[in-house]
C-alpha cells in the first residue's frame, strides 16, 4: 500500500490513531473532485508564474505532470486503489511530489485546503447543474413526446382527488412541464452565485503573494471573484442551493410518480404500466406493481433529507472553515445522483405507458364533470355566478337521487329549476364544448394544449 503524507504533519510528532484516521479521511467520497482538483492546481500553477514563484519552465513541468496524473486517473481503473490519502487533494500533490519532487510542494504556495476545496467544489457543483439541467430538459421532452401522442385523449381533472372537470391529457403534461421549466430556471439561477472564484483566499485572511485572482477566474471560466476571505472558504449557500434545487425537482417528480400510480390502479383503470418499468408479486401472480414510480416517491424524501442534514450541519457554524463542512460533499453528490437516476428513470417510464382511452373518457364524461358548465350557461343567460351555482347544486341532487347525469334530464326537469334553461343546454354540456370553452391563455380547450405544446417545444431548442 502507497503512503502519502499528509498535507499538516510539522506540527505533530505522533501518528493519528488508525480509527480518527479512517474517520477523518474524505478520500472515499472526494475522489469525485479529482478532475475539478487538476483543473484548478493547473489554473493556480498559471498564476504563480504571474507572481514570481514559478518560471514558465517550472509551470510547464508542472503542466505536464498535472496532465499525466489525470490521464492516468482517467485510464487505470486502479489508479486511486490502495492509496492512503487523507483526501483528493492531497493525493493529487503526493501523485505531483513523486512525479515532480520539491517542484510540486511550491504549487501550494499562498493556497490553502480551505480555498481550494471551494474551489473544486464549486467547479464540480457547476459541472452537475449543466448536466442536471440537460437531464431536466430531457424529461420535458418526454413529457411533450408523451402528450403528442396521446393529444386527443381526454381525462378526468381532479382536486382533492375527486373528479373535478374533464382535460386534455396533453394538458396535465404540460403542468409537470412547467414544473419542470421552472426547475430549469431555478438550476440555472443557481449556478450564476456557484460561479463565484474562492480561490486566492488562502486560509481565511487572503493570499500574500500577488495572484491574479481575475486572470484565474478568467481562465477557470468563473464569473467574478469573492470579495471577502472569511466568507468565501466557508461560504456553503451554494450547496444549500442546489440541493433546495435538487429537493424542488425531486418533489415534482414524486407527485407525477403518485399521479402514475394512482391513474394505474384497478380502481382508476386510466393508465397501464408496461412491462419493462414494472414488477410483479412473490406471492400474487396477478400484480404488476409501479416500483418505479414508488421508488421515485420514496427517494424524494432522501434528497430532502439531504438537503435538511447539510442545513442542520452549517446553522452553528462559526467563521470561518471547520471541518464540518467536509458533510457538505456526500450530500451534494447523493443529491444529484439520486435527481439525476429519478429523471432519467421516469422518461423511461414515460415511454412506457399506454393510456386507457376507452376508460379514460368514460371517467371524464361522467361523475356531474360539466357541473359548473352548466353554472357558466346560467350566468350567460344572466343569472348571477352564486345563485347559478346554488341552481347547479340542486340539479345534481336531484340527479344523484335518480342516478342520472346531468345531460340525461328532461328539459322538464331542468326548466323546474330555471326557466333560463333551453334547448340549447345539452350542446353546452357535450365533452367536447365543455373542452373548447376553455379558450383563455392556460387552459384545456385543443386550440390552446395545441398552442402551448408548440411554445413548449420550442422552448427546447433542439431537445
Amino acid at each position: 500500500m502507497a503512503d502519502t503524507k499528509n498535507l499538516w504533519g510539522g506540527r505533530f510528532k505522533g501518528k493519528a490513531d488508525p480509527g480518527f484516521a479512517a474517520f477523518n479521511n474524505s478520500f472515499r467520497f472526494d475522489r469525485r473532485l479529482f478532475e475539478a482538483d487538476i483543473v484548478s492546481s493547473l489554473a493556480y500553477s498559471h498564476a504563480l508564474v504571474g507572481a514570481g514563484v514559478f518560471t514558465p519552465e517550472e509551470a510547464n513541468a508542472i503542466a505536464a505532470a498535472l496532465q499525466k496524473i489525470l490521464e492516468n486517473g482517467s485510464s487505470d481503473p486502479d489508479f486511486f486503489n490502495d492509496s492512503t490519502a487523507e483526501d483528493v487533494h492531497s493525493f493529487v500533490e503526493s501523485k505531483l511530489t513523486e512525479l515532480t519532487g520539491d517542484l510540486g510542494r511550491k504549487l501550494h504556495t499562498g493556497r490553502s485546503r480551505n480555498d481550494q476545496v471551494a474551489t473544486d467544489f464549486r467547479l464540480w457543483v457547476r459541472r452537475a447543474i449543466d448536466n442536471l439541467s440537460v437531464v431536466l430538459k430531457e424529461t420535458e421532452s418526454a413529457l411533450l413526446d408523451f402528450a403528442e401522442v396521446n393529444r386527443e385523449v381526454v381525462i378526468p381533472g381532479y382536486t382533492h382527488l375527486q373528479r373535478a372537470q374533464p382535460v386534455l391529457l396533453a394538458h396535465w403534461c404540460l403542468a409537470y412541464f412547467e414544473m419542470f421549466a421552472r426547475d430549469l430556471d431555478r438550476v440555472k439561477d443557481a449556478r450564476r452565485r456557484v460561479n463565484v472564484l474562492p480561490l486566492g483566499s488562502a486560509a481565511l485572511a487572503g493570499n500574500s503573494f500577488p495572484i491574479d485572482r481575475n486572470a484565474l477566474a478568467a481562465e477557470l471560466e468563473f464569473e467574478s471573484i469573492s470579495q471577502n476571505s472569511l466568507d468565501a472558504v466557508s461560504d456553503r449557500d451554494f450547496c444549500v442551493e442546489f440541493l433546495s434545487a435538487c429537493s424542488v425537482i425531486m418533489m415534482h417528480l414524486s407527485r407525477l410518480a403518485e399521479d402514475i400510480i394512482t391513474y394505474s390502479t384497478t380502481e382508476f383503470g386510466l393508465i397501464e404500466l408496461g412491462d419493462a418499468i414494472a414488477t410483479g408479486s412473490s406471492l400474487m401472480p396477478q400484480k404488476k406493481n409501479p416500483d418505479s414510480m414508488e421508488l421515485v416517491r420514496g427517494k424524494a424524501g432522501r434528497v430532502f433529507g439531504d438537503l435538511l442534514g447539510l442545513l442542520t450541519t452549517l446553522k452553528g457554524l462559526p467563521l470561518a472553515y471547520n471541518k464540518d463542512m467536509q458533510e457538505d460533499k456526500e450530500a451534494v453528490f447523493d443529491a444529484f445522483d439520486t435527481t439525476t437516476t429519478c429523471l432519467r428513470v421516469t422518461q423511461t417510464v414515460l415511454g412506457n405507458i399506454q393510456i386507457n382511452k376507452r376508460r379514460a373518457l368514460a371517467a371524464a364524461s361522467s361523475g356531474y364533470m360539466n357541473a359548473t358548465e352548466l353554472a357558466d350557461y346560467l350566468v350567460r343567460k344572466g343569472m348571477p355566478f352564486r345563485s347559478a351555482h346554488e341552481t347547479v347544486g340542486r340539479i345534481v341532487m336531484h340527479a344523484l337521487q335518480n342516478e342520472k347525469e346531468i345531460e340525461a334530464l328532461t328539459i322538464e326537469e331542468l326548466r323546474s329549476f330555471s326557466a333560463l334553461i333551453g334547448e340549447d343546454i345539452y350542446a353546452a354540456l357535450t365533452l367536447e364544448k365543455t373542452l373548447a370553452s376553455k379558450t383563455q391563455t392556460g387552459g384545456t380547450s385543443p386550440a390552446q394544449v395545441a398552442l402551448a405544446l408548440a411554445n413548449a417545444r420550442r422552448s427546447l431548442g433542439g431537445v
